[in-house]
């Protein structure tokens, strides 16, 4: 979701937010945060962790010409301990006029930020209960509003919300912290009859008019967290995309309330990508994960786009904010970071999703670009980590960081896929999305982690740690020597920008060339500083590039040709290669074997060894590994085939 930093700006009602000042990205991150300050009480509320709510039926009556809304919430929950108090969040500029149980009046109480409910008699752990709050009041107005009250067009007022991370407190009762989600909800919105209402789900009959009224009726049948319910009102126009077998994978409408002067044959163009991107997901992901209902989208005044579940909140209809929005609806929606430490679980994962969009339509060449412009932001400043610590989890400002919880995010995503190979990565992705303890809940790092291991075979535990919970990046120094015929030597050392991190492992991309035009591509598994590696190349090297296809996030790297000789690489060797049983190793004098790593293709560890000159390879599978000898001259990487 997306949001903007200079709160003067959000408090006009009739701003053009540019393209020029602020990066799309930029406004995403912002429109994601609507927070009233840069410091919020973002920690668990323990008041309201002894139940779990079920159901809510929200009854809102607006009027977008007035900054006020009055309801009436009913919710049903489950003891998780014995109860002789019920606490919401709630806003004290609302007003709470009475609470029910079974048509019964109960005594409450208001303070800052709760609504304080006494209970008739205890409530056994367990048991099931519904409590129906009436309310009215102005929502606060503390700079980024999560309720707001703005006219668009030639002065045509429209209210609408936006309530991540905290802001549903400010404008209903609920429990908003990240560890309940609603099983589901109805919501019913009252306003003036020449009015278009919106909410999340679908409309299970037509809206209802009495008077000068109407009231629209809302129907979401999956669970949700508080942040995501939405509302918006004005007199919107409503453009609806039906399936077609274009997109064989979209069977449910996308409907999009528009601003009736927005709504032109170029908008609708836009909106034609819709469709195309959903179909796209679907084939990468899964099926969207609110098929039964609908997806769509809603025009609101925000710098960006808010990811509100089956409609997301936009600002503008430009392919790559629709992209990021839409990605939102599987991380994020369908799956919700468990903690705001987490936060790139949704927002890393939108990135890197939306960017797809550029690789699978545009081309490999745009998507290098857009890398680009992700690893420079990122490396604009040599420190920050994608996990949040405790204290940091409490700034909003850092929670929506574009560099490090959107960009960075998404380049580790990016790494991993590199690290692990596509096959590997999407089915990782694709059990995360269908594991039926986080879908439609809550998911935390870990969660990720066991997800790609599983299907990788081998640990990401110094990945996760290097790229994730530590800070900075690696600058790489490589140096090529051609050596003998058909061979080249890579010797590569980094250094790092973090002292959390003395030393980044993985795969380093490094592109060869040769007179004439001709390059290739080869990838050495970087596991020590210094290492070098043997490879095959079937031209002399005369020139040599570092990651040219943006995969690894580093600055300032460099790659050279050496046009000296390669001694160390000739004075080791081993043999025979292929082998059946056994590999053993010639070196010249002078040269100590200190220990030895086999890889498989997938840069697997497999075996280690300390000081040994042969080795039994007879219980590996056919077909290439890799050796990786430390010796006391340096590291050297051989390739071998297993008969």
């Amino acid at each position: 979701m997306k949001i903007f930093r200079l709160a003067a700006l959000l408090l006009t009602t009739s701003i053009s937010f540019s393209q020029n000042i602020f990066s799309e990205k930029e406004n995403i991150a912002n429109s994601e945060k609507s927070s009233a300050a840069k410091l919020m009480n973002l920690a668990v509320n323990p008041n309201t962790q002894n139940y779990d709510v079920i159901y809510h039926k929200l009854e809102f009556t607006v009027n977008p010409t007035n900054y006020f809304i009055s309801g009436k919430i009913t919710t049903t929950y489950i003891a998780l301990s014995n109860m002789t108090t019920l606490i919401f969040d709630l806003s004290n500029t609302l007003t709470v006029s009475s609470v029910k149980i079974n048509n019964n009046n109960l005594i409450f109480s208001q303070n800052t930020s709760e609504l304080i409910i006494a209970l008739p008699t205890t409530q056994i752990s367990g048991t099931q209960a519904t409590i129906e709050v009436t309310y009215s009041g102005a929502p606060p107005q503390n700079g980024f509003f999560a309720f707001s009250s703005s006219t668009h067009g030639l002065g045509v007022p429209v209210i609408y919300t936006l309530s991540e991370p905290f802001g549903a407190r400010d404008w209903w009762p609920c429990k908003q912290d990240l560890n309940d989600k609603i099983d589901s909800i109805d919501v019913y919105i009252t306003a003036p009859s020449e009015y278009i209402s919106v909410s999340n789900g679908v409309e299970p009959a037509a809206p209802v008019i009495f008077g000068t009224q109407k009231t629209t009726h809302f129907h979401h049948g999956y669970p949700i967290p508080a942040y995501l319910i939405c509302m918006a009102v004005t007199n919107y126009d409503v453009y609806t995309q039906l399936p077609s077998a274009a997109t064989p994978n979209v069977t449910y409408p996308i409907v999009n309330y528009i601003y009736p002067e927005s709504n032109t044959p170029a908008l609708q163009t836009q909106l034609a990508q819709t469709p195309l991107i959903l179909d796209l997901y679907s084939n990468l992901l899964e099926t969207y994960p609110f098929s039964n209902e609908k997806y769509g989208h809603a025009q609101f005044g925000w710098g960006g786009g808010m990811e509100h579940t089956t409609v997301s909140f936009m600002v503008s209809f430009g392919r790559q904010l629709i992209a990021h929005e839409m990605a939102h609806q599987w991380f994020g929606d369908k799956i919700t970071c468990g903690t705001w430490k987490d936060i790139w679980l949704n927002e890393g994962f939108a990135t890197y999703i939306a960017s797809l969009v550029i690789e699978n339509f545009d081309g490999s060449t745009a998507f290098i670009t857009e890398k680009t412009n992700m690893i420079n932001n990122i490396t604009s400043s040599p420190n920050g980590a994608v996990y949040l610590t405790e204290t940091e989890a409490l700034d909003v400002n850092r929670v929506f960081d574009p560099r490090l919880s959107y960009d960075k995010g998404a380049m580790v995503l990016n790494m991993l896929r590199f690290k692990l190979g596509d096959a590997i990565f999407f089915q990782g992705i694709k059990n995360y999305l269908a594991d039926v303890n986080l879908a439609y809940k809550y998911a935390i790092t870990s969660n990720l982690q066991a997800h790609l291991e599983a299907v990788f075979g081998s640990s990401l535990t110094e990945f996760f740690n290097d790229w994730i919970y530590n800070q900075g990046y690696p600058k790489y120094t490589i140096t090529v020597q051609n050596s003998a015929v058909g061979q080249a030597g890579i010797t590569v050392n980094q250094t790092t920008t973090d002292l959390s991190v003395p030393f980044f492992e993985m795969p380093v991309p490094i592109r060869l060339t040769g007179a004439g035009g001709v390059s290739q591509d080869v990838v050495v598994n970087n596991t020590v500083n210094g290492e070098q590696f043997t490879v095959s190349v079937p031209f002399p090297v005369t020139g040599v590039q570092f990651d040219p296809k943006k995969d690894i996030i580093s600055k300032l790297s460099t790659a050279t040709l050496d046009i000296s000789d390669f001694n160390f690489d000739q004075s080791i060797q081993i043999y025979p290669n292929p082998a059946s049983n056994a590999i053993s190793i010639d070196f010249s004098e002078g040269i100590e074997i200190e220990s030895a790593i086999f890889y498989t293709v997938l840069g697997q560890k497999i075996m280690e060894t300390k000081s040994d000159k042969n080795w039994d390879i007879s219980s590996l599978t056919s077909g290439i590994h890799f050796l990786s000898v430390q010796t006391n001259k340096g590291t050297k990487q051989f390739k071998f085939i297993k008969k």
